[in-house]
């Protein structure tokens, strides 16, 4: 019999946006792999585990043993297709031994708390990334979503996107620690952005000053 690759996206943080479908395969998974955060939320007593850190080499050759013994659950934060582990385990591992169960992303998230459709985004990382230029120029209507970190924070960002036609009127949304109780959402401009103390670790949305709902 040969076992499969489970990948399982766990939503943005908050378990009330786990899927039922994920929740119900983590629960019965006996190999788990995921972040310490994720292993910490929803491992149980009877799984073998392997947290997901810097040492991908070893988490991808612990996913290929495991697999001699059973399906391994990869859990994932946000949606699997966006950004995650599911790239470098395509890349080892034959797609037809991997089952992907999607999740709710930040992305989604934070679209949905602006109400403002998300079909003609641009969706763009700076987390351990950089966009192209070409990414983040302005054109009309335009609306970019972001994943950022703590280098790239909404300072930094906002000098770029200026630097690339962006106005100064043009309006950000910074969102961080989406899904939980202290979620907080921050409007601004891009002209208050650069010179405000940089919010990183999160999402931000930036719409032309036409597009501000």
């Amino acid at each position: 019999m040969t076992h499969k690759i489970i990948v399982v996206g766990i939503g943005p943080g908050d378990p009330a946006y786990l899927l039922p479908k994920a929740q119900k395969i983590i629960e019965n998974a006996r190999i788990i792999v995921g972040g310490r955060r994720a292993l910490a939320d929803y491992s149980h007593s009877g799984a073998r585990e392997c947290a997901i850190g810097a040492d991908i080499p070893g988490v991808l050759a612990f996913i290929r043993e495991a697999l001699a013994e059973d399906d391994v659950v990869v859990m994932v934060s946000g949606d699997p297709g966006y950004y995650s582990l599911l790239d470098a385990l395509r890349r080892t591992f034959s797609v037809g031994q991997i089952e992907v169960v999607p999740g709710i992303s930040s992305l989604q998230l934070a679209f949905a708390r602006l109400a403002l459709p998300w079909h003609n985004a641009r969706l763009l990382s700076f987390h351990g990334r950089e966009p192209l230029e070409t990414e983040l120029v302005r054109t009309d209507g335009a609306v970019l979503g972001m994943l950022t970190d703590g280098r790239n924070n909404s300072q930094t960002i906002a000098v770029r996107l200026l630097a690339c036609g962006w106005r100064e009127n043009d309006r950000m949304y910074v969102c961080t620690r989406l899904s939980y109780e202290d979620e907080k959402i921050i409007e601004m401009t891009l002209g208050a952005a650069k010179d405000d103390t940089g919010i990183g670790h999160g999402v931000i949305i930036v719409c032309t000053h036409e597009e501000d709902t």
